[in-house]
């Protein structure tokens, strides 16, 4: 049997459940998850291997209409996922408006093979479920339609071998050992954000990155593991953010560092020693020099 790969991008609008999907799809905890849209900013890879295909999925930040650098950077993302996909994967949810006009029109001028997954059908009835399914039949013509809950595992699983049908036959891009494209120290900076996401309100997650400044793994002393060494830093706009996440007494960034190491821990299957600092930069997320130096440059 020739053996198939192709990218799989998973596009849609903030909180839909994007990022849940793709770690179900990947089998393992990749993109970090949070109640509050537009926790995802990069496009993450998640390859999923088997000896006769590969599939390389890309969770894709909501799309919004950007209102500043940071966001337009995120949707640079967004297109550049659309332009090397051989299969889109659109998801909305079951309580989402019918105002998905800017969505489609992306989709629709790329010509694109595109599914819709209509997710999080747990909180509605079959009703509602089949009034959705005519709506997006009619409104997009996609290929296939799922009615699935993610959060769940529901109705996912047949969305794999119907991905693999419409995948081109060719060798495999990465190595089929690799799980992702990012770095370990990647996955790091995201845990961090993601607990600062879920600890904190208003501005404070959307005015944040973490920077990992060195990550050093030695030897524990009994022989028996790692220890990692990791300094982060923790960047805001204002000295006002800077105060509330440190919070009275470091006891804020504490909780938030003691949350994160544990993560880290699971993550690296090591012992890990992790330092938060945090430094203001007036206005980061509108300046194209520090968006590039944190990533932001696709």
């Amino acid at each position: 049997m020739a053996h198939k790969a192709g990218f799989v991008s998973i596009i849609g609008k903030p909180n839909v459940g994007k990022s849940t999907l793709m770690n179900v799809l990947v089998g393992e905890r990749l993109s970090i998850i949070t109640p509050k849209a537009q926790t995802t900013r990069h496009r993450i890879l998640g390859i999923v291997n088997e000896e006769e295909y590969q599939v390389v999925f890309s969770d894709t930040p909501g799309i919004i209409k950007p209102k500043y650098s940071l966001q337009e950077s995120m949707m640079d993302f967004v297109n550049g996922s659309l332009t090397d996909a051989d299969v889109l994967l659109f998801v909305t949810d079951i309580n989402e408006e019918h105002d998905e006009d800017d969505v489609l029109e992306k989709i629709i001028n790329r010509n694109i093979p595109t599914i819709v997954l209509i997710n999080k059908i747990d909180q509605a009835t079959q009703e509602q479920v089949d009034e959705k399914i005519a709506y997006w039949n009619e409104k997009l013509k996609p290929v296939a339609i799922y009615a699935i809950s993610a959060l769940h595992n529901h109705n996912v699983n047949g969305l794999l071998d119907r991905i693999l049908e419409m995948l081109p036959e060719h060798p495999p891009y990465y190595d089929k050992e690799d799980l992702t494209d990012r770095s370990e120290r990647f996955f790091v900076s995201e845990i961090v954000r993601e607990k600062i996401f879920l600890n904190y309100q208003k501005e404070i997650p959307y005015s944040t990155e973490v920077i990992v400044k060195s990550f050093k793994e030695e030897p524990l002393k009994n022989g028996k593991g790692l220890m990692v060494r990791i300094n982060a830093e923790v960047v805001v706009e204002r000295d006002s953010q800077k105060n509330i996440l440190i919070g009275t007494g470091g006891s804020m960034l504490k909780k938030v560092g003691t949350e994160a190491r544990l993560e880290i821990e699971k993550f690296l299957d090591a012992k890990v020693f992790l330092e938060l600092f945090v430094k203001v930069i007036p206005d980061w997320r509108s300046k194209k020099n520090y968006l590039k130096s944190f990533g932001y440059d696709n």
